[in-house]
Order: C-alpha cells, then sequence, then structure tokens
C-alpha cells in the first residue's frame, strides 16, 4: 500500500472530486483494481464509511471524521 496513494485518495474524497475508479486510477498512477483494494482497506480495515454517488461520479464520506495516518510522540515518565 502506497500511503501517499492512499492520502491522495482521501483529499479527493473529502472534496468530492474522485470521479470514477477508472479517473482516479489515472490520477494515482496505479490500476484500477489498486484503486478497489485502497477503498476496501479504507472501508473494511480503517472502518471509513464511504460511498459512491452515481449522479455526481464521485466517493465521498457519509458521516463527519477524519482519518489521521501520523506518527504521534507519546511523553514518557521516564525522561
Amino acid at each position: 500500500m502506497n500511503l501517499k496513494n492512499m492520502q491522495l485518495l482521501i483529499e479527493l474524497i473529502k472534496q468530492r472530486n474522485t470521479g470514477n475508479p477508472k479517473k482516479i486510477a489515472e490520477i494515482l498512477g496505479v490500476s484500477e483494481r489498486q484503486v478497489y483494494t485502497y477503498l476496501e482497506i479504507l472501508k473494511i480495515e480503517f472502518r471509513v464509511p464511504i460511498k459512491y454517488n452515481k449522479k455526481e461520479k464521485t466517493y465521498f464520506f457519509t458521516e463527519e471524521g477524519e482519518l489521521k495516518l501520523q506518527w504521534q510522540e507519546e511523553i514518557s515518565k521516564n525522561k
């Protein structure tokens, strides 16, 4: 899984500007099958509520929220 591609996909979904899976594949430089894999990972492993709007031809989040994929340092009591 390419995290940069995943982050770009999330941004496109936030903007409701993904286009169809073929268009997403072109934007990310991956196969259409890989796009479906990214979407499955988001939906199943991260439990992100995503749907596709056929009329607008875009994926969107069905609920408000944020997926953070970043390192957060813990404060150690032993320092």
